[in-house]
């Protein structure tokens, strides 16, 4: 991904000794040889995942070659998307403007930009989402979580089964990270408890720590973590409706939880009105506050106050630059 992100944020042909300099992960080979064998086994990686890597002269007067990724060759077409498959895109991108991984992603340009390679001002991850990630929800245990699941290895931290109840520590086998009515949660083998527990992700501290051995833990064939979640939680009362306007190809998850009941041009902006069920206020606005101008709240009064709200607290904690 680091390399994906150099090469695809420059028009330049990045020879592979700058590569090697700017590039989070190459930094530490050992040798020349060692670096020449991970470079060539990327390159080979994107390739055979069909990235375009193009290969041309670093300099107009050089012979010394260099790579990027042509942009428009990368790019996919207009793509039709069902409202389940794009309430997962939309999952997906949420989880790219978490915190963690945001501050990857920007880490990598600023350190291309130190480097003196010009960066694609309009490259899309180059951006700052409009609206902090942290008012969509984002947990500050999601990344360490993911990282040990992927890693199979058991881990512990403080969780607590109500925001006013004291903290008790965990130590759980990690099956998983799903999503359910907007709200992250951890399924997994609580050893201590010897029994499949459910953790919902705002709950668990911070601090959270792998240990053990790699590959030790995997989920179990044919576990449905979904529907795990779903058991325990159950569905939430409705308690109205909303009626939201979402612009085109934006607010997906909106228009999966609702129905569009007509196509609306808000400000010179195609997009439609969705009346959507409210389980949860709190969580609606949130989701709502993280579309920012995408999104427009036309009732009830009550919802609509409290996104406003939410945005006047983020533009006054964000520093706008002259």
């Amino acid at each position: 991904m680091n390399l994906v992100i150099a090469l695809l944020s420059t028009r330049q042909f990045l020879s592979a000794e700058r590569i090697r300099d700017s590039v989070a992960g190459y930094e530490d080979s050992a040798s020349d040889e060692a670096f020449s064998r991970m470079f060539e086994r990327d390159k080979n990686e994107l390739r055979d995942l069909g990235i375009p890597l193009e290969v041309g002269p670093v300099g107009r007067y050089t012979n010394q070659e260099g790579y990027r990724i042509n942009r428009d060759a990368y790019e996919l077409p207009d793509i039709d998307l069902t409202s389940q498959e794009a309430a997962a895109v939309a999952v997906a991108v949420q989880l790219w403007e978490s915190p963690e991984l945001a501050a990857a992603a920007e880490g990598a340009v600023l350190k291309l930009r130190a480097a003196g390679i010009h960066v694609e001002p309009e490259a899309a991850l180059a951006s700052v989402p409009a609206v902090p990630a942290r008012t969509r929800g984002s947990e500050a245990a999601l990344g360490k979580l993911l990282a040990a699941i992927d890693a199979g290895r058991a881990v512990r931290f403080e969780h607590r089964n109500s925001h006013n109840a004291p903290y008790l520590m965990r130590d759980v086998e990690p099956w998983g990270v799903v999503t359910h009515h907007g709200r992250w949660y951890l399924v997994g083998h609580d050893r201590i408890r010897d029994a499949v527990r459910t953790f919902r992700l705002s709950r668990i501290g911070a601090d959270v720590t792998a240990y053990g051995p790699e590959n030790a833990v995997r989920k179990p064939e044919g576990a449905d973590l979904r529907a795990m979640v779903a058991r325990v939680t159950g569905a939430a009362p409705v308690t109205g409706t909303a009626t939201v306007w979402v612009a085109d190809g934006r607010g997906q998850e909106i228009r999966r939880l609702g129905a569009v009941v007509e196509d609306r041009e808000v400000a010179g902006r195609p997009g439609a009105v969705v009346e959507v069920p409210v389980r949860s206020r709190d969580w609606l606005a949130r989701l709502i506050t993280g579309l920012g101008p995408d999104a427009l709240v036309l009732a009830p009064a009550q919802l609509r106050a409290d996104v406003v709200e939410r945005l006047r607290s983020v533009l006054e904690r964000t520093e706008v630059p002259a």
